[in-house]
């Protein structure tokens, strides 16, 4: 039996996939981020762990035998010198997962949200991605292949009238940028895409929506299988695009949402 909240993933199956791979992962301590570098690491990949907090990022390099990079994803220097870590440690910097990414409270409504508000949404997940985006392409164009994995949202193609504002318009750009980046090196070897999760059963969600019934029955409701999504389901998405199984899958918004984005009705 399942929680009607956060339901099952189930078993992780075995793949090896992605050995002697090197896959960079930022927000690499909790949530998406964590399973994700759990299921890369079980398919064989190098992994280098970016994370803000040093505490978790550590945690989750000495757990998948990688290497912990303490990384502010806004500044230019830091990412440019996590890829170059990564790329001096291992040789290659052959996946990125460019995942870091917050939702504060006071980002809300366009008539509440404030310019500070909306300028540091928009630094943590969209100019973040540019940077890492900026940053790892070189290396991968002087290999001649790379997947590059940046996450966005299903708000991106969706609208909300329980608005977060400055994060859905950057999630929205977070798509727009991927699509562009992997049209503009398609032939170089290099794809990327953009995922884009329903809502995830991870601490940050759980903050913001689960601890209050009312609240996150107002967003299950337009869930079709009636939970939110586990954090390794979305890793299983994310190591399937960064696997060569994906390799036609390009400049897309990869939808693991549920059917949310495809349902008019749902289940009672």
């Amino acid at each position: 039996m399942t929680d009607s909240l956060t339901g099952s993933a189930g078993a992780t199956p075995v793949c090896r996939r992605l050995v002697g791979r090197t896959a960079v992962v930022t927000g690499a301590g909790s949530g998406i981020g964590l399973a994700t570098v759990r299921r890369l690491a079980s398919e064989g990949a190098r992994l280098v762990c970016a994370d803000v907090d040093a505490e978790r990022g550590k945690a989750a390099a000495e757990e998948s035998g990688g290497i912990y990079v303490e990384t502010d994803v806004t500044d230019a220097a830091q990412v440019e010198a996590l890829f170059r870590t990564a790329h001096e440690t291992y040789g290659s910097v052959d996946i990125a997962f460019n995942n870091a990414g917050i939702s504060p409270p006071d980002d809300d409504s366009i008539l509440t949200t404030g310019l500070d508000a909306w300028q540091r949404v928009q630094q943590v997940n969209l100019t973040s991605v540019y940077l890492c985006c900026k940053h790892a392409i070189p290396y991968m164009r002087q290999q001649g292949r790379g997947s590059i994995i940046n996450t966005a949202s299903f708000v991106a193609v969706m609208g909300a009238a329980t608005s977060q504002i400055s994060y859905t318009a950057s999630k929205g750009g977070v798509l727009a940028m991927s699509r562009e980046l992997g049209v503009q090196f398609a032939r170089e070897g290099i794809r990327v895409n953009a995922i884009c999760p329903g809502p995830v059963n991870t601490p940050l969600l759980r903050e913001l929506f689960a601890k209050d019934p009312e609240r996150a029955q107002r967003r299950l409701v337009h869930v079709p299988p009636g939970r939110f999504a586990e954090p390794e389901e979305i890793a299983s998405a994310v190591a399937f695009l960064a696997s060569d199984d994906s390799s036609f899958v390009n400049a897309t918004d990869f939808m693991v949402d549920g059917g949310i984005a495809g349902a008019y009705v749902t289940p009672v």
